[in-house]
């Protein structure tokens, strides 16, 4: 039996994720219905168990999680994919509904904040924190120029090996001999995103989605870890918005592919389903354009972030306290305000390093609702008007699937 859809509106209320973890002994123990537990947990599954700085004990993840050991495993990401969204289409997907309707499926794991693709994927792939890996949205201060990298390709920002300098599972498994395959894109190979990351193990590129989904399943034959990334989801949504029919076509082609790879794979194989983030629809008449609003780009040198988790670099001088007071009182309930420090003591950005603290925006402003914080006055006019956005703490944004399938 498949899960119900809570109303629209409570989806869309403020859901603060689950956190990285409480401060033990001055080290962050974290808990296991998160992003950063996943490929630990799987590492122990594998039988060589990863420890990071904030999953001090990988075995413990995999008994919460309730996953069985294994002699090899597949873990796909599915980008976009929020566990609301896609209960919300199940009748749609056959294959992911039948997952659904496991008990031990029920239950969604959060991912990071900002709630996005940068954040999320650091998280994944080291098992620890934006705060640690220094990968804390699409745009944010590069601290060797003073201005705004993009974090996606890296565009204007540091060397993805000098700013990630946590290692990854993938590595830290390679060098217990474990075998790691990731299947992708030839252009994402030695991507800027994939050296931070995703580094560690072998690569196998291919064009085709079916043919990425093949070159996953003949790695799976040998004892390890295989990683298959699927970006379809994400990609419509970002342009056409999740609640229409592209959106769902979109996911229907992602359920056959999944499908098929459980048809494929050898029997033994263990396979988790993850995502990085969920998908909120834009309301045009929620778009707040920080450039034309006097009192919102007072004191305000650079706009980072992204539409539903915006960072803000103030002027120098600029009391962050007043700033905030001043961005509170324009937005009411529409967003959620906090000052760096905030952030950090309410462990949004997990254990943060001091290295990466100055490259976290003075403010933190999390949208509400369908809300989007835009700014004119460095962004094309289309990035401003995306009909399906993310970054904040609603549960559409935060909560993500973990769908365990042993074949």
């Amino acid at each position: 039996m498949g899960l119900d859809t809570p109303d629209m509106k409570e989806l869309l209320e403020p859901s603060p994720p689950i956190r990285y973890g409480d401060r033990a002994g001055g080290n962050y123990v974290g808990g296991p219905r998160h992003l950063s537990a996943v490929l630990p947990a799987l590492s122990a599954c594998l039988g060589a168990p990863v420890a990071t700085d904030v999953h001090p004990s990988a075995k413990a993840l995999q008994e919460a999680l309730g996953l069985p050991d294994a002699r090899s495993v597949v873990v796909v990401l599915v980008d976009g994919l929020g566990f609301w969204n896609l209960v919300s289409r199940q009748g749609h997907v056959p294959y992911l509904r039948s997952l659904l309707s496991e008990p031990i499926n029920q239950r969604p794991l959060y991912t990071s904040l900002p709630s996005t693709t940068v954040a999320a994927m650091g998280v994944f792939g080291t098992g620890t924190s934006p705060g640690l890996t220094g990968m804390t949205g699409y745009t944010q201060l590069n601290p060797d120029t003073g201005q705004l990298g993009q974090m996606i390709q890296f565009r204007g920002a540091q060397d993805p090996e000098r700013l990630q300098r946590r290692p990854t599972v993938f590595e830290t498994l390679q060098a217990q001999g474990v075998r790691v395959t990731s299947s992708g894109l030839p252009r994402f190979r030695n991507s800027a995103l994939t050296r931070a990351a995703l580094r560690g193990g072998d690569y196998l590129a291919h064009n085709h989605s079916r043919q990425r989904l093949l070159a996953a399943c003949q790695a799976a034959r040998q004892p390890g870890l295989t990683y298959l990334y699927i970006r379809d989801v994400d990609k419509v949504g970002h342009h056409s918005g999740w609640e229409g029919e592209e959106w769902v076509a979109a996911l229907e082609a992602t359920d056959a592919q999944l499908a098929e790879l459980h048809r494929r794979l050898p029997a033994g194989t263990l396979t988790v389903i993850v995502a990085d983030h969920g998908m909120v629809e834009a309301d045009p008449d929620q778009r707040i354009d920080i450039a034309q609003d006097p009192e919102l780009s007072q004191d305000v040198r650079l706009v980072g972030g992204e539409p539903r988790a915006v960072m803000l670099y103030l002027d120098q001088g600029a009391d962050p306290q007043v700033v905030s007071a001043r961005w509170h009182d324009r937005l009411g309930e529409r967003a959620w305000v906090l000052t760096r420090d905030q952030a950090i003591q309410q462990g949004i950005f997990g254990p943060v390093d001091t290295r990466i603290r100055p490259m976290i925006g003075d403010l933190l402003i999390l949208a509400g609702d369908r809300v989007t914080l835009v700014n004119s006055a460095g962004q094309t006019d289309a990035a401003t008007r995306l009909p399906g956005v993310h970054g904040s703490w609603t549960r559409l944004e935060t909560q993500i699937p973990c769908l365990i399938d042993l074949v």
